[in-house]
């Protein structure tokens, strides 16, 4: 059992942003309000602690609305994590334990029984942008998995890759931009294409589910000159390389720990970082807070195309991650998947019409709790026992507990874990 400092708290995450506007199913709703919008912006491998460098979106999201700060993800692993975002439920019980087969991936979710199928079900239009599911896209490129009723996915192996990828848009392969240039990075490509759908879809009647999913701040190339050797790095968009560049990394008392008798076998083998490691780390760290800048640029033009078409004022909108990330901390120089803080917290904001503005939130929530909520936005049926509950409740009343703990596991194996988050403790 472990006792949870506040220094280790903030020591990492991933990010989870919700903006919520109409009423939900279940609730006292204003007569003639429409279901809303719902837009889901999600970063890969972001930290809680980089939240610090996204001055629009805590401006425009958190500055609006509730901000949960005992958020956690269930497994820290980009495919289960996204499978439980899709389902609502822990990767044991949606059968997705790892990012390829056979214990995981794409092809291990069963795509019939989702989140964009019970929301196109009950009346919404559907629209991806973005990073889908790990190996989405290897064994038929053209493929869109049911549910989806327009379709802008990034196709593996081309996904990490901030220039030169190719997207399956509505069962076409195209490469939006094959150069270097400037306007061909990722980040920004998707957010014109997120401002796009949403102009065009303003007009009409039926209300959207719209998920963007960014890469950054995961690794990816093309490398650039001042990569470290390890570990590897994201790419910046030009504007902003070397903006962090003077920036430290933030010292958590985890860092390079020296004493870890207390700990499991594989975290006591592991050596003490030396100088050339940490200033890897260092480095990585700072392009990763590079990167997430214009993930910034993009939540606010996304935001203010909303308030542009009209729509702002009917559309719940999350801006999370996957999964959070090491730096360092309990000697792990990069990557997740483990049951620390680092893996396994992240930030949750929600912002909407009869929801606090500017206030935070201490109860325990989960990636598992984030279907449950659209779901009774939306008026939806879901498919499955989701294991989570809807936010709704504890964004309206700050007193208020579900009074469980969190599960937190991992792919089944010689090294699996099961663990159990608690308010102050894990077990």
């Amino acid at each position: 059992m472990a006792r949870l400092s506040s220094c280790a708290a903030l020591a990492a995450g991933a990010v989870l942003t919700i903006l919520v506007i109409a009423q939900p199913g279940g609730h006292a709703r204003a007569a003639g309000v429409q279901r809303p919008n719902i837009v889901v912006l999600m970063t890969d491998d972001q930290t809680l602690e980089s939240m610090k460098v996204l001055e629009q979106t805590n401006r425009l999201l958190g500055g609006e609305g509730v901000t949960f700060d005992n958020a956690f993800v269930s497994f820290s692993l980009c495919c289960p994590s996204r499978s439980t975002f899709l389902t609502g439920q822990y990767a044991h019980n949606h059968g997705v334990q790892g990012n390829s087969l056979p214990l995981g991936g794409y092809y291990k979710l069963d795509s019939t029984n989702t989140l964009a199928v019970w929301l196109q079900r009950a009346g919404y239009t559907t629209i991806h942008l973005g990073k889908y599911l790990n190996s989405y896209g290897t064994r038929d490129p053209h493929e869109i998995p049911p549910g989806w009723s327009e379709w802008h996915a990034s196709v593996d192996p081309t996904t990490y890759q901030y220039y030169d990828y190719t997207l399956n848009e509505n069962g076409q392969l195209t490469r939006p931009c094959a150069s270097q240039s400037p306007a061909c990075y990722q980040t920004d490509l998707y957010a014109q294409k997120a401002q796009e759908i949403i102009r065009r879809r303003a007009a009409e009647a039926q209300p959207y589910f719209l998920w963007v999913a960014f890469i950054a701040p995961h690794a990816g190339g093309p490398p650039d000159p001042d990569d470290p050797g390890f570990p590897p790095t994201p790419s910046p968009a030009p504007r902003h390389r070397n903006y962090f560049a003077g920036t430290e990394l933030p010292l958590a008392p985890s860092f390079n720990e020296a004493d870890v008798t207390d700990k499991p076998p594989f975290i006591r083998s592991l050596p003490r970082l030396n100088a050339r490691g940490v200033r890897g780390i260092r480095e990585n760290y700072q392009q990763e807070l590079e990167s997430l800048l214009a993930v910034d640029e993009a939540v606010q033009g996304i935001v203010e195309t909303l308030r542009d078409t009209g729509t702002l004022d009917n559309t719940l909108i999350f801006f999370t991650s996957d999964n959070g990330f090491f730096h360092g901390e309990h000697r792990v120089p990069s990557g997740k998947v483990l049951l620390y803080e680092p893996s396994i917290r992240v930030p949750l904001i929600v912002r909407g019409p009869g929801i606090p503005q500017n206030v935070h939130r201490s109860q325990l929530v989960a990636n598992i709790d984030l279907a449950p909520t659209i779901v009774e936005a939306a008026h939806a049926q879901p498919g499955r026992t989701m294991d989570g509950r809807s936010l709704y409740p504890l964004l309206r009343d700050g007193g208020k507990e579900y009074g469980r703990d969190i599960v937190i596991e991992d792919s089944p194996g010689a090294a699996h874990f099961s663990a159990l988050r608690t308010q102050h403790y894990l077990y």
